[in-house]
């Protein structure tokens, strides 16, 4: 039978009396490297549209060339890295040689590389943008978008906790802490050293039934109780729920604290990491369960500054609300599972060959691949609308109450679906941890669960609506969104399911406590696919305008069709044409585009 070919690149095993050298083709392995060393800013037509839809042309000059550098580095040594970790992911060391309990959580080194390359590549980022003077912040956002496609647990180390705690250290921590804090933070030495500790055994949700207590001690406290679940438990700030003594038993005695690793006199403070969890996925963020023993805290409140309390009551009020603007964090960690899921069945799907051509050629695999071509780029409309950053025709900002958790619900729900799509195109290939996408669905499902499950964030719009009436803000987002649409069947049909949604949310309004709840959710995913769609028609406006193209209006009817439109009787399996297959090529060339220079992968760090 003869050994490896290195002409033919096949092993002996592919030189069967059935093979052929043309045949052993279809099973070289560098064939299959699918997203792993491309430019991920450069292969992504969606991203760059998206940039020059928000960004004004001289910023987009300085901001894209950095762009094409941090898609190149989360392509190729941070997606490698990412791999790595997953594989040796951190561990605790519980003891010292003497039994001292020093809790220390041993990082790989291939994390900290990569957590040093993303934070060098973010800085320059930041600095080129400050030297042409305007804020980097939606740049650094689509950077992190970036890295989502690598590895979420990273993100999670490097943005979530540390955005908390920078807010609420410097609006409420007594002077020198605050400053100290703020300090470290700026310097890079704290930067994604950060985490909140607020799950406990009672229950993640239900932060009312906390029992970790406070007691007043001098100009600081002393926090007493188990963390059960904390996310980059290897952090040296902390934010951490507990009622102070004194306080009711319920959610309005819950106060937030500031807990740093060490105390303010050098020493280490309480704070005992008992075990690290053996989680599905996101291995390469260390998530512990944490005991505090008088532990030193710092009351983050209303109270004057450096006294320790008593607390204002907002504590636990302070927290969700930037709770709220941590979701649509996690929702662009979701949008960033969804993009590379897509990016790795176009990628696959196209060399793997089956019945006679390649998979990307049947119809079935199309539709799919269609399909999530569309979901990809509806989400995303909502992620970065949801930064409040203004687009080309939008003068200032807009936050809307209720987008944020919509957004969130719909695209962590779609992080999983797309994971999962991806791994049945690659067949039980896609099902072996050695290939890219069996990650992607182990890391997807904690979307669901950080910063609120479906459920809560269904209880969240409730209080939008019923609190503050934050519906009414959403549905004029959407009605401004298609009014500058040209008045086509879609733009008319996501008009019409505008009122429709608000009319839905008139008679929900009225129904009784146990129905309504069980109503929240369908009523909450409506929204989703109204707000999606109406984005959706902004955008196609805008680029029939600017580039005279029709390829977003072609996504926007497509989604519309599909979560808008009434099928019919026979679910439109009748309809005796398929503008997704017809326009197949276009659809994909506009969300991956590997041409010849794009296509020379990155060089193995």
């Amino acid at each position: 039978m003869g050994e490896y070919d290195p002409h033919y690149g096949f092993e002996a095993v592919d030189r069967l009396p059935f093979s052929t050298p043309e045949k052993a083709q279809r099973y070289r392995t560098e064939n299959y490297q699918g997203a792993t060393g491309l430019n991920w800013y450069r292969t992504d037509p969606t991203l760059q549209f998206i940039m020059s839809y928000y960004l004004p042309p001289d910023e987009l000059a300085v901001a894209e060339p950095h762009l094409v550098r941090i898609g190149e580095l989360m392509g190729g040594p941070v997606t490698r890295w990412a791999e790595e970790t997953d594989r040796n992911p951190p561990y605790l060391e519980r003891y010292d040689r003497w039994g001292h309990d020093v809790s220390r959580v041993v990082m790989p080194a291939s994390f900290t590389q990569s957590k040093r390359a993303v934070l060098d590549a973010q800085q320059e980022l930041r600095e080129e943008a400050h030297r042409a003077g305007f804020r980097a912040s939606l740049p650094l956002f689509a950077s992190n978008y970036l890295l989502n496609q690598a590895d979420i647990g990273l993100a999670c180390a490097l943005g979530t906790g540390g955005n908390m705690v920078r807010a609420l250290v410097s609006a409420f921590a007594p002077t020198d802490v605050r400053d100290y804090v703020l300090a470290k933070l700026d310097s890079g030495e704290w930067e994604g050293e950060a985490a909140q500790l607020m799950t406990e055994r009672t229950g993640g949700s239900d932060l009312g039934a906390i029992e970790t207590t406070a007691t007043p001690h001098g100009d600081a406290w002393l926090l007493n109780g188990f963390k059960w679940f904390a996310s980059n438990c290897a952090g040296e700030a902390f934010i951490a729920l507990a009622k102070p003594e004194g306080a009711p038993d319920s959610s309005r005695g819950v106060a937030s604290f500031l807990v740093l690793r060490t105390r303010r006199d050098g020493s280490r403070n309480g704070v005992r990491i008992r075990r690290l969890k053996d989680k599905l996925g996101t291995r390469s963020v260390a998530s512990g369960e944490i005991e505090l023993v008088d532990a030193e805290a710092f009351l983050l409140s209303g109270a004057p500054q450096g006294e320790a309390g008593p607390s204002d009551g907002k504590g636990l009020g302070r927290m969700m609300e930037l709770t709220n603007r941590l979701r649509l964090g996690i929702a662009a960690f979701a949008l960033g599972n969804a993009r590379r899921a897509l990016v790795e069945s176009l990628c696959y799907t196209r060399q793997r060959q089956a019945f006679g051509g390649a998979l990307i050629d049947k119809p079935l695999v199309r539709r799919k691949l269609a399909e999530l071509i569309v979901d990809v780029e509806a989400t995303q409309a909502m992620v970065f609308d949801g930064i409040g950053f203004p687009n080309h025709r939008q003068p200032k900002a807009i936050r809307q109450r209720i987008a944020v958790p919509v957004t969130k619900l719909k695209v962590c729900r779609l992080g999983i679906t797309a994971a999962s799509d991806a791994i049945e195109l690659h067949g039980g290939n896609g099902y072996i941890e050695t290939w890219p996408v069996a990650r992607l669905l182990r890391d997807a499902q904690v979307n669901t669960i950080w910063e609120g499950s479906d459920n809560i964030l269904s209880l969240d719009v409730r209080r939008g609506i019923e609190q503050s009436r934050a519906h009414e803000p959403l549905l004029a987002r959407m009605r401004d969104a298609v009014s500058v649409s040209h008045d086509d069947d879609t733009t008319g049909l996501v008009a019409g399911r505008i009122e429709d949604l608000d009319a839905a949310i008139t008679a929900w309004s009225k129904l009784d406590g146990d129905i309504a709840e069980a109503r929240l959710l369908p009523l909450a995913q409506f929204m989703g696919d109204v707000y999606a769609g109406a984005l959706l028609t902004e955008q196609a406006a805008w680029e029939r305008e600017t580039r005279g193209t029709d390829r977003k209006a072609l996504v926007a009817r497509l989604y519309a069709r599909r979560y808008l439109a009434d099928p019919g009787p026979l679910r439109g399996i009748d309809a005796d044409t398929d503008e997704a297959l017809e326009r197949f090529d276009e659809l994909v060339a506009g969300a991956l585009c590997l041409d010849e220079q794009t296509q020379n992968r990155a060089n193995p760090s």
